[in-house]
């Protein structure tokens, strides 16, 4: 008698559209990897736009991904958030009050705040090569020089966004000395823990891992002076973007937060909190002249901030109080001894405006775009 075997049915795969260049395809890829899924990379090039990135989103963005029941996610914080929520296993998510808060706060200040820095160093040390990669992406069927040519054209409207963002010749030496700051600060903690919070990564890791992998560290002349300056963060960059095996780690015992962390923490509080402020004002203003208003515009005007001291204007962005609300929604849902100590924690790193903050008008995504809820 033969003995049957029953076969297990292999998991579905994930297909994510997305380019080495990309800094919110890094922070995509990076976590799909440490969450051990199944998925397959597809080079996001014009035909894959045409093809099927316009068709499922609408417009031209990266990373999306396609789940295995072809529902479409675009957003790095929709696509680990729905993958999350229907795979089992370890979660970057932290269960402790405070963790979860300051790893909120940091995804936030990855995505958002370090950008600025991503995109200067980008443009300013590493731009013949920022056009080679656009062209090695989007035209990987044409010739190598004519590659080059084509990128120039595409990458220059990334060029063009330094203003909107607050890239001036004005804020560069500020720029540099936050970004240095940052990575003194990150440096020091990595010499104690993996991760943010630990030995296993944190949502927070995974929006600081877009801006300082698939830029800073990716880009040859930023890569080399962060070997150089901040060899921790360097090393964190390679495995915290690396196919991993799925293990886990933990999360540091008791809800603590590294004191390590704090110089990081208070920078958000310094730095950026006072132009989430800024655009919360501008959005309920928005708002009251467009009360019929629905979908969002990417910018709402132009609004003065600050960096390392210098002011200057950059455009007023709705999509931030989006993330911010991720960290307000936490706040609120908290009562008792957790409340307690998550707003003693935002006192202490200069954030307690966020204690009952009014982010305004409710915002949501909706057919992957920011709408008023």
């Amino acid at each position: 008698m033969v003995a049957l075997v029953k076969q297990r049915r292999p998991k579905m795969t994930y297909t994510l559209y997305a380019a080495p260049l990309s800094l919110y395809s890094g922070k995509a890829r990076g976590y799909l990897r440490w969450k051990n899924v199944p998925f397959r990379e597809v080079l996001a090039t014009r035909q894959v736009y045409v093809r099927e990135i316009l068709p499922r989103v609408g417009w031209p963005v990266m990373p999306v991904m396609v789940a295995p029941d072809d529902t479409t996610v675009q957003d790095t914080t929709d696509i680990i958030d729905y993958v999350e929520s229907r795979e089992s296993g370890p979660t970057i998510y932290p269960e402790g009050p405070k963790q979860k808060l300051a790893a909120l706060i940091l995804e936030l200040f990855g995505d958002e705040w370090l950008l600025i820095a991503a995109m200067y160093y980008r443009w300013t040390f590493n731009e013949e090569f920022a056009y080679q990669e656009f062209g090695n992406a989007l035209y990987a069927e044409l010739p190598l020089e004519e590659r080059l040519a084509k990128g120039r054209e595409d990458g220059a409207r990334f060029k063009a966004l330094l203003p909107l963002l607050g890239i001036t010749p004005n804020t560069a030496p500020a720029v540099e000395a936050t970004y240095e700051e940052f990575l003194k600060a990150f440096d020091a903690h990595l010499a104690q823990h993996q991760y943010l919070f630990g030995s296993r990564p944190s949502i927070g890791d995974y929006g600081l891992l877009g801006p300082l992998y698939a830029h800073n560290y990716r880009d040859p002349a930023s890569g080399e002076h962060m070997e150089k300056t901040a060899p921790r963060v360097a090393s964190w960059c390679r495995y915290t973007h690396a196919p991993q095996h799925f293990g886990g780690g933990t999360f540091v015992g008791g809800d603590e937060i590294p004191g390590t962390l704090l110089p990081i923490l208070k920078m958000f509080g310094r730095e950026q909190l006072p132009i989430l402020l800024s655009t919360i004002k501008h959005m309920k203003s928005w708002h009251a002249a467009n009360p019929e208003g629905d979908e969002l515009p990417r910018a709402i005007g132009m609004h003065e901030f600050t960096i390392g001291g210098v002011t200057d204007h950059r455009g007023v962005v709705p999509y931030h109080i989006w993330m911010l609300q991720r960290v307000t929604d936490h706040l609120a849902a908290l009562s008792g001894d957790d409340k307690t100590q998550a707003e003693a924690l935002l006192v202490l790193i200069g954030a307690e405006t966020l204690i009952g903050l009014d982010t305004g008008p409710r915002l949501q995504r909706k057919n992957f775009k920011l709408h008023l809820a």
